[in-house]
């Protein structure tokens, strides 16, 4: 008669400490705004055309969204420009952005890494967890890294079952 050993959750007693980035991800929908779509010929701003067709624009479509106020092409856009159309936003979105909808995932996460405070990983063992299931920016995995660095005892990317080392602190 064969005695069954327990199981025993070996990534649970390591003393592993998992990051996922996908935690930090910003919960509002950002919507993309390209001013290219309102320029003749899509490479010049007319001001009188681009005023109207912003005043006549359904702005209400972008209520408690985050608008993202970009142009796609090589066009020369007029600070003003991105401006009224903060005018015509601002009653309706949740925020306004001038950059792509990457740009914004990337300020995001800017913002929200700068707020972790690193030496609370202090000789920790941290696994920055990869795959996500949302479009984490590579930058977001850059700036964490780089924020725990100095004070984590080894950085791994992945999943517990399977990492790739990336930092080691020195024994002194």
């Amino acid at each position: 008669m064969s005695q069954e050993k327990p199981l025993v959750n070996r990534v649970a007693q390591s003393g592993l400490i998992t990051i996922n980035l996908e935690d930090y991800f910003p919960p509002e929908e950002v919507v993309p705004f390209d001013l290219k779509d309102y320029l003749f010929k899509e490479l010049l701003l007319k001001e009188k055309d681009f005023r109207a067709a912003v005043k006549a624009h359904d702005w209400s479509q972008y209520q408690d969204k985050v608008l993202a106020v970009f142009c796609s092409t090589d066009a020369i856009i007029p600070v003003w420009a991105y401006m009224l159309v903060t005018v015509y936003a601002t009653p309706y979105a949740a925020g306004i952005f001038q950059g792509t909808v990457e740009d914004y995932y990337r300020s995001a996460y800017q913002r929200a890494l700068g707020a972790i405070d690193p030496s609370n990983y202090e000789g920790e063992r941290v696994i920055i967890k990869g795959c996500s299931d949302k479009p984490v920016p590579a930058s977001a995995y850059v700036e964490l890294t780089r924020r725990l660095r100095p004070h984590a005892k080894s950085i791994m990317y992945g999943e517990a079952c399977s990492t790739v080392p990336l930092y080691k602190k020195p024994r002194k």
